[in-house]
């Protein structure tokens, strides 16, 4: 095993993204964080450093463990990253979820004009309660 790797590859063999060029893309935009600065793909990491990783809507904390030599199974990825990340953005990003999701039945077609003001007048209604 390799005492460091380049970020963008490390971030694909340990499975935060699907492919390597998405996680360079995630680097070049400015979406992967390491000591609080945006980084290049090409960075180096170490064992021990621990990055920010922007998951729209979710911001992930990872610590890097090890360098794997190949992608790894989804089982053995606690191996060579812990997830730092806190339950309540966890929880934050669930209750997200589920307070903007409607529900629409397959097949009906796209909402008509009136219906789609309702929907959004609904979900203004809920996110401006005053309790």
């Amino acid at each position: 095993m390799a005492d460091s790797a380049r970020i963008d590859k490390w971030l694909w063999t340990v499975r935060l993204y699907k492919t390597r060029s998405l996680a360079t893309d995630a680097c070049k935009s400015g979406k992967i964080k390491l000591e609080g600065q945006s980084i290049k793909p090409a960075r180096e990491l170490k064992v021990g450093d621990e990055i920010f990783v922007n998951q729209n809507p979710l911001m992930k904390k990872v610590k890097v463990l090890a360098f794997p030599p190949n992608r790894l199974s989804a089982k053995l990825v606690p191996e060579y990253m812990e997830d730092l990340t806190t339950p309540e953005e966890y929880d934050r990003v669930k209750h997200l979820r589920e307070t903007n999701m409607e529900f629409r039945p397959h097949g009906i077609g796209r909402p008509t004009k009136k219906h789609r003001r309702l929907i959004d007048k609904l979900k203004d209604d809920d996110n401006n309660e005053d309790w």
